[in-house]
């Protein structure tokens, strides 16, 4: 079992060189950063193209999911993206908040953040701003944010519990996020579970849905939401890297759910300057809604 550390390098290194390649190369692997799969398509990504405030070149094709779309982001919030990569979803958040407002991108990977800031400088925004460091130890104060996004991110981060933590932390009340992430139903073969490669492309890091939503329950947040949620197939290509046929075959009928989910939640507290958002708000234009029905809420 790698120490934290160590998983930290991996995910650091890995994305050092995705930062480096184009992304038609990311697009074609897991979450950017498996061996190109001999097909062509992209894994995981939602297309950003139509979305307002989009940046091409701020795009590497790494995301699984559009937060931004369900975020709920006013004119004038001060918004805050976990992993901001290349500043993507800063750009379309900026969007959002508009010029009053404020975004702060967050990543650890130093050529990522010279990236972002070079893609930002070039437009013009300086009202977005890039900081680097660990999502899990924020370079950010206490109660800052109206809204918290994040992309595909905190599967790669060894104590999600922490991150979470965090997120309540810089959050102010009556706050919320919107997260999309990588999460599992059922167990992963122990092959995929200990590659560095698997966990660097979003997959060996995820935790069980269960778990995952159970961890934000118990950090405090309230009115917790599956916004969107779609299956995540790894095509056999790709697997056969890591299993026998047998064991790809035993894979796919085994039922193993490898789900992107986009999750709503609110830190409680009294904000008179934002609504609170009924749930039918949140449901709006979501694919699949958790309601304490399913007993995931």
């Amino acid at each position: 079992m790698k120490t934290e550390q160590e998983l930290k390098n991996i995910v650091k290194t890995k994305y050092t060189k995705i930062a480096e390649q184009d992304k038609g190369e990311n697009a074609s692997s897991c979450c950017g950063a498996t061996t190109p799969s001999t097909k062509v398509y992209n894994i995981m990504m939602d297309d950003y193209s139509e979305t307002d405030g989009y940046v091409s070149d701020a795009d590497l094709g790494l995301g699984c999911g559009l937060p931004t779309q369900f975020a709920h982001i006013n004119k004038g919030d001060t918004v805050i993206d976990l992993g901001s990569g290349a500043g993507n979803d800063c750009f379309v958040a900026r969007h959002e908040t508009g010029a009053e407002g404020k975004v702060i991108g967050i990543d650890f990977t130093p050529i990522m953040v010279k990236k972002a800031r070079i893609n930002s400088e070039k437009l013009g925004f300086n009202n977005v701003e890039f900081r680097e460091g660990d999502i899990d130890d924020m370079p950010v104060n206490n109660d800052v944010a109206d809204v918290i996004v994040s992309n595909c991110v905190l599967n790669l981060v060894p104590k999600k519990q922490k991150v979470i933590k965090e997120i309540y932390r810089v959050l102010k009340p009556g706050g919320h996020f919107s997260i999309s992430d990588i999460v599992l139903v059922g167990d992963l073969p122990e092959a995929l579970r200990e590659d560095a490669e698997m966990y660097a492309g979003c997959v060996a890091g995820a935790i069980q849905k269960t778990e995952y939503l159970q961890h934000i329950s118990d950090a405090g947040f309230s009115n917790v939401n599956i916004q969107k949620e779609k299956a995540i197939t790894i095509p056999d290509d790709i697997l056969i890297k890591y299993l026998s046929q047998e064991k790809i075959n035993q894979f796919n009928s085994d039922r193993i759910g490898i789900f992107s989910i986009t999750v709503y939640a609110e830190k409680p507290g009294i904000d008179s300057t934002k609504p609170k958002l009924k749930l039918e708000e949140l449901n709006k234009n979501s694919e699949s809604c958790c309601t304490p029905s399913t007993g995931c809420c």
